[in-house]
């Protein structure tokens, strides 16, 4: 754990008690700090007075008495309404802040200067986190992960010079970090997202280049409009990555043809790279290779690390092969958005999708039908799925994953394809028959391992 020794001596109200929560309220406790910590749920409020956390209703507290209000990212700082916390906040003329600028505080304090890179885009974050994360730690660092990916930040080990950090941040992370100062801010893409929570593009935009802006090396994607403006303002120090091919001037760094190259000089080679497969893969490749080379890391040491890396769970996770069938578990892709990066990795796809369809659905895959074999569909989104893939895509309404599964290995094995692949992708929440994507993603995983 990392104590958060800046608020010693001083009290401060904590709202919301999920995991990180529970973790910053504790890592105030060590560090000298009085929390008055609140939940809307009485079962959270109860786990936290069992770890020893000092709760209260914060309703009825007096404001005056507290030196800041710490909120978990879940909870609305300013769209779609602010929470009341944050009411009560502003009127007692107190900050407003989350557990990574904690951590920021802390590093300042006892370690200034130490190595953390912060990581943040719409798309792609967990992998790339995880990616920069093995690459580092094969090389020979103490890598501590952590953030958006899972692990609350100040439950890592604290801030030296011979450790780094490597955080995921969301939107909502960065807008309650004012002083966030990585040595290395990542910035994959800028895609619409979230934006109940920020109230405009604009707004979310401005929010992801909070990280890039005190950064003191700016690592960015420059594919779309958003990112590349925000490129183009940026005055510190900069590493530019693009997707496909550039002009022989281009400083950054380039991903294609399953390789990262500067300058036209291939730095790593991704063939035969299961667990970054895909043009994006190659990109999140390319950003780890900018951080990594900012660490000292070298070219064989860089390739090593990209060529054992695992792979995340649920993200085109190669969970098995039967014959010349592979079976990749992508149950991470909540949208179309991101079933378009399976789509575009693979061919002779036998497609399993559907669940709580987002906005849009799944019209803009069209351009990757072609790709799609068959698709298996199930959950509620059957209907809405079937109307547009009619007289595109063969399909067949399979309604649960365990049908879906066993009807496209049958016809996969049965496939004259030189590599057909059972892909669960469903582009949909899982929340029609699942607890969560991974609940979805385990399922699929296990009925895989029973067939084969």
């Amino acid at each position: 754990m990392t104590p958060a020794t800046t608020f010693a001596g001083r009290t401060v109200a904590l709202f919301g008690l999920g995991g990180s929560g529970l973790v910053t309220a504790l890592s105030l406790q060590a560090g000298g700090a009085s929390v008055v910590a609140c939940d809307d749920s009485p079962d959270s409020m109860a786990r936290a007075q069992a770890q020893g956390i000092s709760t209260g209703d914060l309703r009825d507290a007096d404001w005056s008495g507290f030196s800041a209000l710490i909120l978990a990212p879940g909870v609305p700082l300013t769209h779609p309404v602010p929470h009341w916390t944050v009411g009560r906040a502003k009127a007692a003329g107190i900050e407003i802040v989350g557990d990574i600028e904690l951590f920021c505080r802390e590093r300042r304090r006892i370690a200034p200067g130490s190595p953390f890179v912060a990581i943040t885009g719409t798309n792609g974050k967990s992998t790339t986190t995880a990616l920069v994360a093995h690459v580092l730690a094969q090389a020979g660092w103490d890598v501590q992960m952590g953030g958006n990916i899972g692990t609350a930040i100040l439950s890592l080990e604290p801030p030296s010079a011979s450790r780094v950090h490597v955080i995921e941040m969301s939107s909502f992370q960065i807008d309650l970090t004012p002083s966030l100062d990585p040595s290395i801010g990542v910035l994959l893409n800028i895609t619409p997202d979230h934006l109940d929570r920020h109230g405009s593009m604009e707004n979310y935009a401005a929010i992801k280049e909070r990280l890039i802006a005190g950064a003191a090396l700016a690592v960015i994607g420059i594919d779309d409009a958003p990112s590349h403006a925000i490129a183009e303002r940026c005055s510190g120090p900069l590493i530019r990555v693009h997707v496909g091919e550039v002009p022989s001037a281009f400083d950054g760094l380039s991903a294609r043809e399953a390789a990262v190259f500067r300058a036209g000089s291939r730095i790593a080679d991704l063939t035969e790279i299961g667990s970054l497969r895909g043009a994006h893969n190659w990109q999140n490749a390319a950003f780890a290779a900018a951080c990594g080379e900012a660490l000292g890391i070298d070219g064989a040491a860089l390739q090593a690390g990209l060529r054992s890396f695992p792979g995340l769970p649920h993200r085109m996770e190669e969970v098995g092969r039967k014959g010349r069938v592979l079976f990749v578990n992508d149950s991470k892709a909540t949208n179309a958005d991101s079933s378009e990066k399976a789509l575009s990795a693979f061919h002779d796809v036998h497609w399993i999708l559907g669940g709580k369809a987002k906005e849009g659905g799944i019209a803009p895959l069209s351009p990757l039908f072609d790709r799609v074999a068959h698709a298996y569909l199930i959950g509620a989104s059957s209907d809405a799925f079937a109307e547009t893939l009619e007289g595109q895509v063969p399909y067949t309404r399979c309604s649960t994953l365990d049908i879906a599964t066993k009807t496209a290995a049958e016809a996969a094995l049965a496939s004259d394809a030189p590599e057909p692949v059972v892909l669960l992708s469903p582009a949909c929440a899982s929340y029609d028959q699942f607890r969560s994507f991974e609940d979805r993603g385990d399922q699929f995983r296990a009925l895989v391992r029973g067939l084969l």
